[in-house]
């Protein structure tokens, strides 16, 4: 809820918190349920793929329960200025312009890329405001017969926005061991994402 009615708006750089070069916070050193390090150093032949879900305590859960092929998640912070930013002081104050992200360290030879985009697609309902685009078009598609409305989130390149990551407190915040009944606005339509198959026109 925004004040007033208004429409959130993202900083400026001039408008931005400036943050700090380093954490001045702890990241656990492995992923609580994965028992792989958050940080590194990762295996030979791991990819990164990042995600901006909007929640990324139930987003690193969903990346935690893909039976294989993920070696690590992290959530953090991407998309704006400020550096390394805390999270009750900086990123609550609306003032980084930082979305909630989750960083997935993942073998593309055991579980593809389109596997987790569709994971993360199905885990949100897309159509309300702020999703790769080569199933977007796809996804509408059985939105639309489902009787949702028009995707509006975004999906925008990871280079050149800086992933921070967040600190202990956030890491694996739903796991079993730590928080398994907390609260988090992830949830899905319902409606299976056709990724990873060629869609005919019209």
């Amino acid at each position: 809820m925004f004040p007033h009615g208004r429409t959130p708006r993202l900083p400026t750089l001039e408008q931005a918190l400036r943050g700090r070069r380093a954490p001045t916070y702890s990241i656990p050193e492995r992923h609580r349920v994965l028992g792989n390090p958050l940080l590194g150093p990762c295996p030979e032949g791991m990819e990164i793929a990042d995600f901006g879900p909007g929640c990324f305590w139930g987003a690193g859960r969903k990346f935690s329960q893909l039976p294989t092929g993920v070696h690590t998640i992290l959530a953090g912070y991407q998309g704006s200025f400020t550096g390394h930013p805390t999270y009750e002081e900086e990123v609550c104050a609306g003032l980084t312009g930082h979305a909630e992200a989750v960083r997935v360290v993942y073998n593309s030879a055991v579980i593809p890329y389109e596997s987790l985009l569709k994971l993360i697609r199905e885990s949100r309902d897309p159509t309300p405001a702020a999703t790769a685009e080569s199933s977007r078009t796809a996804y509408q598609k059985v939105l639309t017969s489902s009787g949702y409305g028009t995707i509006a989130r975004e999906i925008l390149p990871a280079e050149g926005r800086t992933f921070h990551p967040a600190d202990g407190y956030h890491q694996q915040y739903l796991s079993g061991s730590k928080n398994p009944d907390g609260c988090c606005g992830l949830g899905g339509t319902g409606v299976s994402c056709p990724v990873g198959v060629a869609q005919a026109d019209g």
